[in-house]
């Protein structure tokens, strides 16, 4: 037991600069996360969040529904890719909320969101291959950061909606449940504007339910 303790100590002479500089380190990194999350509080930033938002516009009433909602570094492949997501998300403007990526990677992007929803429509799918009664239609995705002052939180979003309506959105601006839909509403006529303009920016799926 005495040999041993003695090895003990004698590892840790050897190594307790490298064990306090560790430490030291760790204290410092927990610091600056705890520092940035208040920050980020604050100001009501969240941009490793990724929320799965559902617009639909029915009997002249807009309504949003969340379909998933998950940290950036669950949903990317890779944390590289999770970064570079993040990192555009904080480069949208009022007049553009659409992510600015390399127009070659969208696609890999808006397929890792695909991806995250598809089991809830795994059900449909599944029916509609087997002739089943089922309800499909196209829907359009593209990835977003609204970055205007009405929001209550500043997040990527993940916009999901149906082709038909997107492509045909009211001249009117639908009834709103709530005063900062308002943001919701322009955002999606300035994307009904570019899927026109920068169709490689949006991903069309069929979903089944």
């Amino acid at each position: 037991m005495v040999e041993l303790l003695d090895v003990l100590f004698e590892k840790l002479e050897d190594h307790w600069v490298k064990i306090v500089t560790a430490a030291i380190f760790m204290f410092v990194g927990w610091l600056f996360g705890k520092r940035r999350a208040a920050k980020n509080w604050e100001k009501r930033e969240f941009f490793d969040r990724l929320n799965v938002s559902l617009n639909i516009i029915r009997d002249g009433n807009l309504k949003i529904r969340t379909l998933n909602e998950t940290r950036c570094e669950l949903l990317f492949p890779n944390s590289q890719a999770a970064l570079a997501v993040i990192e555009a998300a904080k480069k949208t403007t009022l007049e553009d909320p659409i992510l600015p990526l390399p127009e070659k990677d969208y696609w890999y992007y808006l397929n890792a969101v695909l991806n995250e929803i598809s089991e809830q429509f795994a059900t449909g799918a599944l029916r509609s291959d087997l002739g089943l009664p089922v309800s499909c239609d196209q829907f359009v995705i593209c990835l977003t950061s609204e970055a205007d002052g009405n929001i209550r939180m500043r997040k990527i979003r993940a916009m999901v909606i149906r082709k038909s309506l997107l492509e045909n959105l009211p001249k009117e601006c639908p009834k709103l449940a709530r005063k900062q839909h308002s943001t919701r509403w322009s955002t999606l006529q300035k994307l009904a504007a570019a899927y026109k303009a920068t169709p490689e920016r949006f991903m069309v799926v069929e979903l089944c339910q």
